[in-house]
C-alpha cells in the first residue's frame, strides 16, 4: 500500500530518485514500532533528506510491516507513525515524496495480509509501484538500507546500493554479508555519508 505519494514525473522525462528503508535507516531501530513513542529519527536524517530535496531528487520511503501482519499494531498505526515521521521532517525543512508498505506476511495472523505477496522486501514490487506511480527510472536510482534484503530488492529492481551501518547495518556487514551474493555499491556509515556519495555519483555521472 501507498500513502501520499506524489507525482513527480517532468514532461515525458523519467527521474531517478532515492529510495529509503524506514527502521534502522531513517529512525532508530526498535524492533517494532507498536506505540508512536517509539519513533525516534536517526541524526543527520533530517539534513541528509534536505539535501535531496534540494536537488529535486525524489525521496521515497519503502518499507515491510510484517508487525502489522502479525497483529502486534493497527494498520491506523503504521500511518500515525507515518505522519509523525512527516512532521519531524518537515520541522527541520526535509519532506519526504513517497511512502510504500507492504503489511503482508505468509504466516500473517490477520487473513488479509496472509498473502505470498510481491511487495515484500527483497521482492520488488514497492519499488515497481512506486516507479509507475511516480514516473521514476529505477535504472537510474538508489537503494539505501541497513539490511540485505534491502539490497537484495534494489539489486533485482535495477537500482545502485547502498548499505547503512546504522539499525542492523554493522552486525549485517559483518555476519550476513560475506555469505550474499549481492554487494553494495557503497557502504556508508549513516544517511548523511549515504546521500554525500549519492551526490557525488551522480555529478561524475552527469558529467561523464
Amino acid at each position: 500500500m501507498s500513502t501520499n505519494a506524489q507525482q513527480v514525473q517532468t514532461g515525458n522525462a523519467l527521474q531517478p530518485a532515492v529510495f529509503l528503508d524506514r527502521d534502522g535507516t531513517i529512525n532508530e531501530q526498535m524492533g517494532y514500532i507498536n506505540h508512536i513513542s517509539r519513533f525516534v529519527l536517526l541524526p543527520g536524517v533530517a539534513q541528509a533528506i534536505r539535501r535531496l530535496n534540494s536537488l529535486h531528487l525524489p525521496v521515497v520511503v519503502v518499507t515491510n510491516q510484517s508487525g502489522l501482519a502479525r497483529g502486534y499494531f493497527p494498520e491506523s498505526l503504521v500511518e500515525d507513525v507515518h505522519e509523525e515521521m512527516r512532521r519531524q521532517l518537515q520541522a527541520e525543512g526535509a519532506h519526504v515524496d513517497g511512502i510504500y508498505v507492504c503489511p503482508h506476511h505468509p504466516e500473517a495472523k490477520e487473513l488479509q495480509f496472509r498473502v505470498n505477496c510481491t511487495c515484500r522486501k527483497p521482492k520488488t514490487g514497492l519499488l515497481e509501484q512506486a516507479a509507475l506511480e511516480m514516473g521514476l527510472d529505477l535504472s537510474r536510482s538508489y537503494m539505501v538500507g541497513d539490511r540485505w534484503s534491502d539490497l537484495r530488492c534494489g539489486a533485482a529492481a535495477g537500482t545502485t546500493t547502498v548499505l547503512v551501518r546504522t539499525g542492523y547495518g554493522r552486525g549485517e556487514e559483518l555476519y550476513i554479508g560475506p555469505q550474499e551474493a549481492v554487494q553494495p555499491d557503497f557502504v556508508a556509515d549513516d544517511l548523511e555519508v549515504a546521500v554525500a556519495w549519492i551526490c557525488t555519483h551522480l555529478q561524475a555521472e552527469r558529467t561523464a
